[in-house]
């Protein structure tokens, strides 16, 4: 029985991180299916839901502004949230200064609720939707509407680059999250994605629902056009930008909030993972179901493996292996707390740090699932 734990066990995290990564590389060879692009300029409303972003919001207004997109084929609408500074003072400047649009709720209402009062008077036939901190670059806009030429797409993701220095997190999140952006993009190749990249995405507007209380609008809405037989694509050359954590504590709560956000998806749309209702059932098992319970499989394993060790080599290696790997992440996380920047001889310790910091945020996540605790409001 131990064995048979051990066994499934690796082989369920093998496929999770390699194995299914593996199979999306060959089908690319097998269904590659390419996106026609055009370089029509579809009138275009881009969203900003802003809570608290005085300290960003006139910059990324001005960046958008400086788009080579035509003026005259572009809206920007900023919603101020329940803002408690300057947030909603800067963007009624703004709209006076920049002819830019705007909407305030004096009471929190949340992004999805703030999104959907905003799209009531929007006039673009094509959805883009941003965050406030996140710069664009220049074609940005452009490059993300050129997908749209092709009637399958109902949803473009562009790329989010994370900048600066690799210290804290920034080494072992710039590795995963070129991991999860390696993913998309051949998810997007053999048909759809999964999600988009909340800093930098599109949707057309006829595809586009009004937000429940989702915490992941920018799963929700790709998946909202999936369901009803478009694509959900991928577009690197729409580039955002956006700085590196400064910390894995940091990044740990962020990660906390997103996993929650699948729970919760996935018990609002069950039929996600139904083949004859989702052309993407597969893949949301392979990525998004098995990343999530993939912490209790790493549990089983190390488990298993303590009582099995010492009935042959091959279980005694493995589970020295292991606790190297364990030592690894813990020296990570000690060096990180007392201020040691991952860098030269450091770094070796980042990714096994993240990778065990992103698993127990899943494991959180669940909890906070399962006990409720889960909010819409972004808590900076």
């Amino acid at each position: 029985m131990l064995e048979f734990i051990y066994f499934l066990s690796a082989a369920v995290i093998a496929y999770t991180y390699f194995g299914y990564p593996l199979l999306l590389f060959v089908f690319q060879f097998i269904a590659y299916s390419p996106v026609k692009k055009g370089d029509k300029t579809p009138f275009v409303t881009v969203f900003i839901s802003a809570y608290n972003e005085a300290s960003y919001i006139e910059t990324k207004v001005l960046n958008l502004l400086e788009s080579d997109y035509p003026k005259d084929r572009m809206e920007i609408m900023v919603g101020s949230d329940g803002s408690t500074d300057e947030t909603y003072q800067i963007i009624k400047r703004l709209a006076a200064e920049k002819n830019i649009r705007y909407t305030v709720s004096f009471a929190r209402m949340g992004k999805p609720a703030m999104i959907n009062k905003m799209s009531k008077d929007a006039k673009g036939d094509i959805y883009v939707f941003s965050d406030a901190r996140q710069k664009f670059e220049r074609s940005a806009i452009r490059q993300l509407v050129r997908p749209f030429e092709d009637e399958s797409v109902g949803c473009v993701s562009g790329e989010l680059m994370i900048a600066g220095k690799p210290q804290g997190s920034g080494s072992g999140l710039g590795l995963y999250w070129n991991y999860e952006k390696s993913l998309r993009r051949m998810e997007s190749n053999i048909g759809s994605m999964l999600g988009a990249t909340g800093a930098i995405y599109a949707v057309r507007k006829e595809y586009f629902h009004y937000l429940p209380d989702v915490i992941l609008d920018d799963v929700y809405a790709p998946m909202c056009s999936v369901m009803m037989g478009k694509r959900a694509v991928f577009e690197p050359s729409a580039r955002a930008y956006d700085d590196v954590s400064e910390s894995t504590e940091k990044e740990f709560s962020r990660k906390v909030r997103t996993l929650a956000g699948n729970f919760q998806l996935f018990s609002m749309m069950p039929e996600y993972f139904l083949p004859n209702k989702s052309r993407v059932a597969f893949q949301m098992f392979s990525h998004k179901a098995l990343r999530l319970f993939a912490p209790y499989f790493l549990i089983l394993l190390f488990l298993s493996n303590i009582f099995l060790a010492g009935q042959s080599p091959f279980f005694m290696v493995s589970l020295i292996l292991q606790i190297l790997f364990y030592t690894a992440a813990l020296i990570g996380h000690v060096a990180e707390s007392r201020g040691n920047s991952f860098s030269g001889f450091w770094r070796l310790f980042s990714v096994p740090y993240e990778f065990c910091a992103l698993n127990a945020a899943a494991i959180v996540a669940f909890y906070k699932f399962l006990s409720g605790n889960i909010s819409v409001f972004w808590d900076k």
